[in-house]
Formats: structure tokens, sequence, C-alpha cells
């Protein structure tokens, strides 16, 4: 079952995504660099820059370089050195998104805005079909569906809880992160065709409270209390 988490807020120097962000930055910049370096140069405390280090390397943004001559701790056994992987380097870069944003423009503009929405629903049809195996597997429950959408989604990135709300029998899957926030806050079609494509997993009609592409402080997905079908599990839409 996912662990859930309260969502809304303020957040500690500990699990702040800017300074996440500082963190994978001066990484980038000086890595391979240890936790001693990165906490002085930071003027952070060495516990709450490993918990923004355990997330980067979680998400696979950083790793861990055992290269010779490292530095040694007291015991002499080499320190652990972080550098940058092509994922964080992604993470890193506003080009991607810049240039996605770029292309689809012109897909739209020379195709039609159909274009845009039909490459929104392939890509929602890719993720449908990533999600539904965990869905599966867990049978026609759909809190542990929801729990099981949860676990891939945070696996890929995005940072996701399922939980139910309080006095009711309302799940709400919220995600925290968004790959692709900057080119959904120019097209939002992508937020409308995964909202359609969580639908069709999970085998209910779901609703978008929320999105970061919206200027929402997460996204935010009301999954109402509906045991799926069996002839729900290969619908489309």
């Amino acid at each position: 079952m996912a662990t859930t988490a309260v969502v809304g807020a303020a957040p500690s120097a500990a699990h702040d995504p800017g300074t996440r962000r500082r963190v994978l930055q001066l990484v980038a910049s000086a890595g391979p660099v240890s936790v001693a370096e990165l906490a002085t140069e930071l003027e952070l405390s060495a516990a709450g820059l490993r918990r923004h280090l355990a997330e980067l390397e979680q998400a696979g943004q950083i790793a861990v370089h055992a290269a010779p001559g490292a530095g040694a701790t007291r015991r002499g056994r080499p320190a652990r050195r972080y550098v940058v992987t092509g994922r964080g380097q992604a993470a890193l870069s506003h080009r991607y998104a810049q240039i996605a944003v770029e292309a689809l423009s012109f897909l739209g503009a020379d195709a039609g805005s159909g274009a845009v929405e039909r490459f929104a629903e392939a890509r929602a049809g890719q993720l449908e079909a990533h999600l539904r195996p965990a869905v599966q597997a867990v049978g026609e429950d759909l809190e542990q569906r929801a729990y099981a959408v949860a676990q891939v989604l945070s696996a890929d990135g995005y940072a996701a809880t399922a939980r139910p709300v309080p006095g009711s029998s309302v799940v709400q899957l919220c995600q925290g992160h968004c790959p692709v926030q900057e080119v959904a806050t120019a097209f939002p079609q992508l937020c409308e065709a995964e909202t359609r494509a969580l639908s069709r997993v999970l085998g209910v009609h779901v609703q978008r409270l929320a999105t970061l592409a919206g200027g929402g402080h997460v996204c935010t997905t009301s999954i109402p209390p509906t045991r799926p079908t069996p002839s729900s599990e290969g619908q489309t839409r």
C-alpha cells in the first residue's frame, strides 16, 4: 500500500523542491561531490541534505560515483560522492520543454489542433498501457487500484500518493511532480488526455480537481467509490 502524505502544508527546507533543485544543480556543477561538501556549500544540515539526496537518488537523478582516490571517512571507508545522471540533466534543462512546446505549436499550426489532440491521446494511451498490469494485479478493489497507480507513477518520478478523503469513501490521487508541467501549461490537452486514461485504467469516471500546469500546488484527481466492472477492463474511449 502506498504511503500517504498530507498535501498542502508549507514545505520545510528538508522537503522544499526549490532546495532540492539547488542540491541537484550543485551536484551537476561540482560532482563528484560529498555530503560534507554539499552541506557546507548549501548551508544545510547533513541530515536534511541526506533526505534530499535520497529523494534525488530514488528519482534516478543522481548516483553514487565510486572513483578511486575518493576521500575517506574516519573509519577508512571511501566517502560517498555523487554525480548527476542523464535523467538529472534532463530535469535541470528547460530547453527540452521549450523545444517540446515549439514542436507542438508547429504541429498544431501545420496539421491543425486535432493533431495535438491525437498526440495527447497517443501519449495517454502509453501511460494507460504502463499502468494497467499493476492495476489488474490487485483485483477489483478500487482503493487498492488507486494505490497501485500511485506506486507506478511515483516510480516514474511523479511523487504520487493515494489516500481516502476523511469522512467519505472517495479516494484522491495526488501527483506532487509533473515531468511535463511546462509543456502541459501551454497544452492542457495533455492533462485532459491523462485524466481520461486514468478513468479507463481504473474503470470509473475520475475528476481532476487541480493540476500543477493549471497553477495548483499538486495535481489532484478525485476517484469516486464505484467498483469497476469486468467489462470496464478493456474499455476505451
